[in-house]
């Protein structure tokens, strides 16, 4: 399934690659279950077991969850969902239809070569979108705030006497009667109410789930960030070992190696983004707090050698997420010792 955002093209193969049908439907769930109901099965079938199977595979895109949960709760069939920046084979085609691009993915469905995606449980979805709207209103508030930053440095106005967007801060902000400032502090401060609101449910979640409790026992782990990274994780067990999870991270260098020179280059930056983020963001909290830990011996150890914390703090953050994982893996409170 070649899937957009109007329309999806859909390829129907048999195990031998002789197309059966290739459609161009519109992105609609009851077309879509229309579609699936036409198929004849009988023709698509696994001979080790001599039953009629049906797999289906579909690219990650803005589009996929709601046709896959469809498909696979409706319809029980089994979905694979690929992901396409490793799906070479489409993305490096010199020749480009979603036609092609259908059958194409049918095929290494066949061959079995698809690169699949991991996908959670609802539950764990839900979190995901919980963790992640807050992450997108903060960010809405800062660019807002930084706005209002950028209005006072053209105008040449300096409030020394308040911490920035405290209560007193805000009340001098109002008193210049400028329009632009008052309309971003009216939209910071709903946005403000909106992420309470949010939090407090983040703080509710985490207070009963033993996971997250657990998490935040490492310092530098706070309450949403515990739910963020247990969200983006999912089932530790999916991991073979803490290596695994810190190159799903991106927190791992890059590495080219030919003719017995190896070369280790700057962090891949490929997986979640969102884990990525948060933990190189909870390894600055907790480097600054816990002088203790082997974290921050390590951190402070680059720091010296490499004469860099930027590098440094993302070194830490590959040994912090370490931590994280077996933390979950054994389901034990953290032990700096």
């Amino acid at each position: 399934m070649d899937l957009h955002k109007n329309y999806l093209q859909i390829a129907v193969v048999d195990e031998k690659g002789i197309v059966l049908k290739n459609s161009k439907i519109e992105n609609n769930i009851k077309k879509i279950g229309k579609f699936f109901d036409q198929i004849d099965h009988s023709k698509i079938k696994n001979h080790d077991t001599n039953r009629t199977t049906t797999k289906v595979v579909m690219e990650s895109s803005c589009v996929w969850y709601d046709i896959y949960e469809y498909l696979t709760e409706e319809k029980n069939l089994n979905v694979k969902l690929s992901n396409p920046i490793k799906t070479r084979a489409i993305a490096s085609a010199k020749i480009k239809t979603d036609k092609l691009d259908a059958v194409k993915l049918a095929n290494l469905l066949r061959g079995d070569y698809i690169s699949e995606c991991y996908v959670p449980d609802k539950r764990i979805i839900e979190l995901r979108e919980l963790v992640r709207h807050r992450s997108a209103l903060v960010r809405m508030r800062t660019k807002l705030k930084n706005k209002i930053h950028g209005i006072l440095l053209m105008k040449g106005i300096k409030i020394t006497d308040h911490h920035p967007f405290s209560i007193g801060y805000i009340e001098q902000l109002k008193k210049l009667n400028n329009y632009r400032i008052d309309t971003y502090i009216r939209i910071f401060t709903n946005i403000d109410d909106e992420i309470r609101i949010i939090s407090k449910n983040i703080i509710s979640f985490t207070r009963q789930n033993a996971t997250t409790k657990l998490l935040m026992t490492i310092p530098g782990i706070n309450y949403y960030s515990a739910l963020l990274v247990m969200s983006e994780i999912g089932d530790i067990n999916r991991f073979p070992d803490s290596s695994h999870l810190c190159s799903y991270a991106g927190l791992v260098p890059s590495t080219h190696s030919s003719g017995g020179i190896t070369h280790h280059g700057p962090i891949t930056k490929t997986g979640s983004k969102y884990l990525r983020w948060i933990m190189i963001e909870c390894t600055r909290s907790h480097v600054r707090y816990n002088k203790i830990s082997n974290v921050t011996t390590f951190y402070n150890k680059l720091v010296k050698n490499k004469g860099s914390s930027s590098k440094a703090i993302v070194a830490a953050s590959s040994k912090l997420l370490k931590i994280v994982y077996w933390v979950m893996k054994e389901n034990i409170e953290y032990n700096y010792n």
